[in-house]
C-alpha cells in the first residue's frame, strides 16, 4: 500500500506538471511554428488524460477513505481475512500523503474504536514498520490500563463480560475460542479468547498515545508488545465493510453477507 501510495504521487505531480509546461511553454512555440510542430506530444497527450483521474483518486484517499484489505485474524470475530474495509481519513484531522503530516486538526480516537495506523514496529529494523495495521483503541491519554488474564481493568474499573459460548470459527481460524461481549466505557464489541492469556501488563497512556489491541486477544500482535501507538501514526477510523472476498477471483470464499455493513 505505501509503494501505491507514493507512485500515485509521483504519477499526479509528473502529469500535472508535463501539463504545466507545456501550458507555459511548448504549447507557445507549437503554435508559433504551426504547420511545423502542431501536433501534440503522446507525452502531453497521455498526461492531459490521466491527470484529472490521477488527481480525484489522490484527494479521495488521501483526504476522505482509503480502501484497505484485512490481512490476518486479528480482529476476529469482528473482521475477517478477505474483508475489504473503507477508512475514514478526516476522522482524525486531514494528514498529508507520504509522511502522514496532520495539517488540519478535526478529531482524536475514542476508546474503541477501531483505527488503521502505520505499524510503529517492533524495531528500526523491522520489516514491517510503516506498514498499515489495524486495531481496536483500548487506551487513551490518561488512562490506567490493565490486562490480565484476557480481562481488562481501565482506570481501576473492571471491565464487564458476558460469555457467549464457543465461536464456530471462521474457515478454519479460531475454531473453539471464547466469543465474549466485552463492555467497554462507550462501546460495545465481541472478542475471542483462548485458554492461553498472551501479552499481560499494565500500562499509563500518556499524551498523544493510545493503547491499542486486536479482537482476537491471543492471537494479535499489538500494543501489548511492541507499545503504545503515536497518534502522528494514526491513518483513519474504519467503518465500513465493502467487500468479503478471500483468494484470486474470491476462489477462497465469497460473502456478499457482509457487504454494506459497520465496523462496530
Amino acid at each position: 500500500m505505501k509503494l501505491f501510495e507514493i507512485l500515485l504521487v509521483v504519477l499526479t505531480l509528473s502529469s500535472g506538471l508535463i501539463l504545466l509546461a507545456d501550458k507555459l511553454h511548448f504549447a507557445k512555440r507549437r503554435a508559433a511554428r504551426a504547420g511545423l510542430l502542431d501536433s501534440e506530444p503522446v507525452l502531453v497527450d497521455y498526461s492531459r488524460a490521466f491527470f484529472p483521474v490521477l488527481a480525484i483518486v489522490l484527494v479521495v484517499r488521501s483526504f476522505i477513505a482509503e480502501p484497505y484489505k484485512i490481512p490476518s485474524s486479528s480482529m476476529m470475530p469482528n473482521l475477517l481475512i478477505g474483508d475489504f474495509i473503507l477508512v475514514n481519513k478526516f476522522a482524525y484531522g486531514l494528514r498529508l500523503p507520504l509522511n502522514n503530516a496532520k495539517v488540519v486538526p478535526v478529531g482524536e480516537p475514542e476508546r474503541g474504536d477501531v483505527v488503521v495506523f502505520h505499524f510503529p514496529g517492533h524495531s528500526d529494523t523491522d520489516p514491517n514498520k510503516g506498514e498499515n495495521f489495524i486495531k481496536r483503541v483500548i487506551g487513551v491519554p490518561g488512562d490506567e490500563v490493565v490486562f490480565q488474564g484476557d480481562s481488562l481493568v481501565l482506570n481501576g474499573e473492571p471491565v464487564k463480560y458476558e460469555n457467549k459460548g464457543l465461536y464456530a470459527g471462521h474457515r478454519g481460524q479460531a475454531e473453539g475460542a471464547t466469543l465474549l461481549v466485552e463492555q467497554l466505557p462507550g462501546r460495545t464489541h465481541t472478542v475471542l479468547e483462548t485458554d492461553y492469556p498472551r501479552g499481560e501488563g499494565q500500562w499509563t497512556v500518556p499524551p498523544g498515545k493510545y493503547l491499542v489491541m486486536g479482537d482476537n486477544r491471543d492471537n494479535s500482535d499489538d500494543g501489548r508488545f511492541w507499545g503504545l501507538l503515536p497518534e502522528e501514526n494514526l491513518r483513519g477510523k474504519a467503518f465500513l465493510i465493502w467487500l468479503n472476498c478471500s483468494g484470486w477471483f474470491c476462489k477462497d470464499g465469497f460473502e456478499p453477507s457482509r457487504i454494506g455493513t459497520g465496523i462496530n
